[in-house]
């Protein structure tokens, strides 16, 4: 079992704490809470939660989960701090939602990398840890050692992401069913940081239909006519909600499909490029690499002998 341990602290913002305990619920995974001090932790909601654990079950962690940080000006112990250095020497993971970041910045582990957290806290992130590289606009980065989320929602997005490296994305897949969300969301944060933002229709139908229809040759000007506007709004909205072009929204899709047909089938490379609507085995090797930096035989080799 890949035990995932969050660490909490007063006052501790719940729906953070949930996005990872519903993603790393039910096996492969073990998933456990521990604190400084234990007992009761008071949370942003109002009510105490009761921790009976621990920072030694840092000790045993694979993963470990800070879902939140705050107030946010406020410094880890460094009891806290020497506990998840060492976890991280040993080889444990960590990761931070949301404003979590903190943390991990003030361990020293992001100096010189790119970090995700909420965008309301990045500039202040960035004034503390200047060695960081903070992206305001990302869902996520995902170093493999060391994980950042941005804003609260897109802690589901990371940790999803982490069950897809490790156990592949038809994994990840039934994960996001259960929980009935996306397996992958597109875009960044950049979508949601204008409190004036006038509304856009959804593309949630359209996005359903292209779904669909992946084996199909599908041009801007089809999704376009499918939505009954013209290519140039369908472009503007992909922008205004997802942060990603058509095309790029839809390579990814085909994408994350081979992967699961990878995992999940013996079929042949240039069946599943029909499927998914890459046309041909060249082409889909082609831009398998470029998106995994692997090839299709070495990444079903790798997921079927799991």
């Amino acid at each position: 079992m890949h035990r995932v341990v969050a660490l909490v602290s007063a006052p501790q913002a719940s729906f953070e704490l949930g996005c990872a305990a519903a993603v790393f619920r039910e096996a492969p995974y073990r998933f456990s809470v521990c604190t400084e001090e234990p007992g009761p932790v008071r949370t942003t909601e109002g009510f105490d939660m009761v921790v009976t654990s621990g920072l030694r079950a840092l000790d045993r962690a694979d993963t470990i989960v800070v879902p939140g940080w705050l107030p946010i000006n406020r410094e880890p112990t460094d009891t806290v701090m020497r506990a998840l250095k060492g976890a991280h020497r040993r080889g444990a993971r960590l990761v931070s939602i949301c404003s979590g970041a903190y943390v991990l910045a003030s361990t020293g582990l992001l100096d010189g990398r790119r970090a995700a957290t909420h965008w309301r806290y990045a500039d202040e992130l960035q004034r503390r840890f200047p060695a960081v590289q903070v992206d305001p606009d990302v869902l996520y980065i995902d170093h493999g050692d060391v994980a950042t989320s941005g804003g609260s929602g897109t802690g589901i997005d990371l940790c999803l992401q982490l069950v897809r490296n490790d156990h592949g994305a038809a994994h990840a897949a039934r994960v996001a069913r259960q929980m009935v969300m996306p397996p992958h969301r597109e875009g960044g944060q950049t979508q949601y940081r204008s409190e004036d933002q006038v509304p856009t229709d959804s593309l949630g139908a359209l996005l359903d239909w292209a779904g669909e229809h992946l084996a199909e040759p599908i041009t801007l000007e089809h999704l376009a006519g499918q939505a009954n506007v013209s290519p140039r709004t369908l472009a503007r909205r992909f922008t205004d909600q997802l942060g990603v072009a058509p095309g790029q929204w839809l390579l990814a899709q085909r994408i994350a499909r081979t992967r699961v047909l990878l995992e999940e089938t013996d079929l042949p490379v240039e069946t599943i490029a029909t499927k998914v609507g890459l046309s041909s085995a060249t082409n889909l090797r082609r831009r398998f690499r470029a998106a995994l930096h692997t090839t299709p035989s070495a990444y079903r080799r790798a997921y079927q002998g799991m």
